[in-house]
């Protein structure tokens, strides 16, 4: 085999390891950063937060209820037992009955109020509790499939790596520094066929005599332009 042929190998076996480590790593960080289930972690966060807002602002309120009536339970006890005799203080304890039930509807109204809220509150937190479990269903979903195409690339590379190595053992050592060197130099790829007369990397017109020492499989050749190695079958 031609040395550029097996630095042609050797070059589509790296693109090929090279594009099987990018999707290895997205796949990574799409299982441990998924957005959407972030996000919709986060929402059920918040609802939860709120709901426990609500929850105790409701039992505040049914508090000072209880805690009004038990107020004016205990004045009406003192108007009606017949211990009090006293005109005046009969009007003031009728007046201030009359006045802790008016404050009593108001209290009420706060009551009802903080029960619509909690209920909305509720209702937020079970939707977002919800939503959450369908994101993370779809999740599991999809992170079983790239799990497995995770594992399928993990095999395809270590058959490559071993591959890497028997192609890389048919070049001498001064050949390999130089395909490394270019590979590190032209983002990934030291080699380059010719198509249709012109280099497939950069697309550079070759005079014949150019396209004819690609061809060779003694010497290597170079694109004027880029400078990458060129094969041409």
């Amino acid at each position: 085999m031609s040395q550029t042929l097996t630095l042609l190998r050797l070059q589509q076996t790296d693109s090929r390891m090279d594009a099987i480590r990018s999707r290895l790593e997205t796949i990574r960080l799409t299982l441990e950063n998924d957005r959407n289930l972030v996000r919709a972690r986060a929402q059920a966060e918040a609802t939860e937060a709120g709901l426990k807002s609500a929850e105790k602002a409701l039992r505040a309120a049914e508090a000072e209820v209880e805690g009004q009536r038990i107020k004016i339970e205990q004045s009406e006890n003192s108007l009606y037992s017949g211990k009090v005799r006293n005109p005046k203080e009969l009007q003031d304890l009728q007046n201030e009955v009359a006045s802790l039930k008016r404050y009593l509807v108001t209290l009420e109204d706060r009551q009802l109020e903080a029960m619509l809220k909690h209920e909305e509150a509720d209702e937020n937190h079970q939707a977002s509790l919800a939503h959450l479990s369908q994101v993370r269903s779809q999740v599991a979903t999809q992170s079983a499939s790239l799990t497995a195409e995770n594992d399928s690339l993990a095999v395809e590379n270590d058959r490559l790596v071993s591959e890497r190595q028997a192609i890389a053992s048919a070049l001498d050592t001064r050949t390999l520094t130089l395909y490394e060197d270019l590979r590190s130099a032209r983002r990934g790829r030291a080699v380059a066929e010719v198509s249709d007369g012109a280099c497939e990397a950069c697309g550079t017109n070759l005079t014949p005599a150019q396209q004819q020492a690609a061809k060779s499989g003694s010497q290597i050749s170079y694109c004027s332009t880029c400078g990458r190695i060129l094969y041409a079958s």
